[in-house]
């Protein structure tokens, strides 16, 4: 089990978010209030603030890495990062480039979560063959991997251009944090570990519990490759309210028509009332409710999996702004205390970590 301190972040993808008379925000000003969500995520004491990537129109954020700089100019404390930059259809030395000048401007909190994205949209936008799909994974992520060492690479590959002792600019302070988004593949999980990545678990489908096996197969994988044990982080959706039945209302109704736009696409059925209600309870993968109910399913996630990070989701579908920065307030005002007090009150044969 991880022995590092809890903590508690949130994830967005910039989702499309509705005004007071019902009418879709424009992309600009959701764009802004991401910003200002993040600005107060630092306000109460989240350690973390990840923006996705996404180029289809029920998102605003294509460039998250800018809305992050934005925000690391209003901020002090909080880690800015991406939840995920898709680095398949990226370049590797771009990504390098931009995630050490967010790191620069933000004063060493910047990190980057690298994963191949849930849609598929960049591929053709950027010119990628998707039958490529896993070579192009691989060998970007191998790639970044020297460049992480800020030293010259010498690589070569079939997805780009060889490198010949190329020294990439800027150069960090302390090194860039980076870690590697896994939806649940054992092949991912092992990948990963080989790299020497944080890990992070997106469960987004069924209880936390169910991916203990990842968690133990992490581990076993870093110590049998003799590298230092990385922490595990799990992202998952949430919503937090004053009460539970509050916090279904507000959050059903973006939650099922975002599904229902992709499950369209998908072949999905309908998401219904019954299923959400599924989801939020103790076998689903969503954490919404009151202060109590997200603190205790969080605290039960780290006591199956021991990870020292949680990044809730916020923001699936059209929920509007203000009912976003009240759940991002009471996350971090009335959650994060109760899950510290949960934690302490574990038994001594659990070893869960602490929170921060």
């Amino acid at each position: 089990m991880d022995a590092r301190p809890l903590e508690l972040g949130l994830d967005t993808f910039g989702d499309i978010s509705r005004a007071p008379d019902g009418s879709l925000l424009s992309d600009a000003q959701t764009i802004r209030n991401v910003v200002d969500q993040a600005v107060l995520a630092d306000e109460v004491g989240l350690s973390f603030f990840g923006v996705g990537e996404h180029h289809r129109k029920d998102f605003a954020v294509t460039s998250p890495e800018i809305v992050l700089a934005a925000a690391a100019a209003r901020t002090k404390d909080i880690h800015l990062g991406t939840a995920v930059t898709v680095l398949s259809s990226d370049d590797p030395v771009r990504v390098y480039e931009r995630f050490a000048t967010l790191d620069a401007i933000s004063n060493g909190r910047a990190e980057v979560i690298l994963g191949r994205g849930s849609f598929i949209e960049s591929f053709p936008l950027f010119g990628y063959d998707l039958a490529d799909y896993e070579q192009l994974f691989e060998e970007k992520l191998e790639l970044f991997s020297h460049l992480l060492t800020e030293k010259p690479v010498t690589w070569s590959g079939r997805t780009r251009a060889a490198l010949q002792d190329a020294d990439v600019y800027p150069k960090t302070e302390k090194g860039l944090t980076a870690w590697v988004g896994v939806g649940g593949s054992p092949e991912s999980v092992v990948r990963t570990a080989r790299y020497g990545y944080g890990l992070v678990l997106a469960i987004i489908g069924g209880s936390a519990a169910r991916f203990r096996p990842y968690a133990d197969l992490y581990r076993r994988s870093l110590a049998e490759l003799g590298k230092p044990q990385m922490p595990i982080s799990v992202h998952s959706p949430g919503h937090v309210a004053e009460t539970d039945e509050q916090a279904w209302d507000e959050a059903f109704e973006g939650v099922a028509e975002l599904n229902n736009t992709i499950g369209r696409e998908r072949g999905w059925p309908e998401y219904n009332r019954m299923r959400f209600q599924h989801d939020v309870g103790p076998e689903g993968s969503m954490y919404v409710g009151s202060p109590e109910t997200v603190a205790r399913k969080i605290a039960a996630t780290v006591r199956a999996l021991g990870n020292s990070r949680f990044q809730m989701k916020i923001a699936s579908g059209s929920i509007s702004h203000d009912r976003l920065l009240s759940s991002i307030e009471l996350y971090g005002t009335k959650v994060r205390p109760l899950v510290e007090e949960m934690l302490a009150d574990t038994p001594a044969s659990v070893d869960a970590p602490g929170i921060r």
